[in-house]
């Protein structure tokens, strides 16, 4: 079977899983050198895309991550664009300055992290981690933000004043 048909087959079957599987421990350190593990983020909700400054798709899901980033930041949420390790790091850049990206964009200069993450290579891939560190969805290809929306409110700590 070809390589790329067989990680597209998986793809597919895993394009919607929702059995929660422990996250790696890894360290994301931003374009703006800000560094957070993976552990030190339990307690919060957090959403990982994998993602190139050439792929449109990617993209086109930027206003998506942006609006998730403004509505539940400060609920609770973390949100990291890891750029696939071909992007250049100054494609990233200039693109986090135009299109005026919130959210954190790591690069993966040697392609640990989508290793880590069970060696992603197609974007754009999300990951929604809950807040016991978990991964409990995986999606590769558009995300559908509505249901995405009500992924991540399922996962907030619940808002009591």
């Amino acid at each position: 079977m070809n390589k790329y048909l067989f990680l597209l087959l998986c793809t597919l079957w895993f394009s919607s899983a929702t059995m929660a599987t422990p996250a790696p421990n890894v360290s994301l350190k931003s374009i703006r050198n800000e560094t957070v593990t993976l552990e030190q983020l339990k307690g919060k909700v957090t959403l990982i895309t994998f993602w190139a400054t050439n792929c449109p798709s990617c993209l086109k899901e930027i206003p998506d991550l942006t609006a998730l980033y403004h509505d539940y930041h400060d609920k609770g949420l973390e949100l990291f664009a890891i750029s696939m390790v071909y992007d250049r790091p100054s494609h990233v850049v200039a693109m986090s300055q135009s299109h005026d990206i919130p959210y954190s964009l790591v690069l993966d200069l040697r392609g640990g992290l989508a290793k880590a993450f069970g060696q992603v290579e197609l974007i754009p891939t999300t990951l929604l981690i809950n807040t016991q560190g978990d991964i409990v969805f995986q999606t590769t290809g558009l995300f559908d933000l509505s249901k995405m929306q009500q992924r991540i409110e399922s996962l907030l700590p619940s808002q009591k004043g």
